[in-house]
């Protein structure tokens, strides 16, 4: 699912009340808290998004294992760092390609003006056999 339809406000409160298995006053909790934090809908109603809705999960089965909300804000806390420093590695490894793509492309550049004689037209063919090193 895209990160832009993750985030699309759907849910009422009522509505993420069922989907999560949770009390609507524990989610007005959690979201004063600062677990979950709903979009509001020009009404003031709070709209919850499928990401909203997964973060309630987690943190209901966090909270099933004993762990308390401070452990359950610390834990969000670093899955969010890990979810960011895994897009920026990722962002990375596109440039880094990109950067080997260009780097490619320039040592083939040079190897083919390193080919060409500087003072005339050169013979395609010669230019071939000194790229392919003499083999056709």
């Amino acid at each position: 699912m895209a990160e832009d339809e993750r985030n699309k406000p759907l849910y009422m409160i009522s509505v993420a009340a069922e989907l999560t298995g949770m009390h609507p006053q524990t989610l007005r909790v959690y979201e004063s808290k600062g677990l979950v934090n709903p979009k509001r809908s020009g009404g003031n109603t709070r709209l919850y998004s499928r990401a909203d809705i997964e973060r309630l999960e987690l943190i209901n089965q966090l909270t099933d294992e004993g762990i308390n909300l401070a452990g359950v804000v610390r834990i969000l806390d670093m899955k969010e760092r890990a979810e960011e420093r895994e897009r920026e590695n990722e962002r990375l490894r596109v440039r880094v390609r990109e950067l080997e793509d260009q780097v490619a492309e320039y040592k083939l550049q040079k190897k083919i003006t390193a080919l060409v004689p500087r003072g005339g037209s050169a013979d395609p063919e010669q230019v071939l056999r000194g790229l392919l090193g003499g083999g056709i």
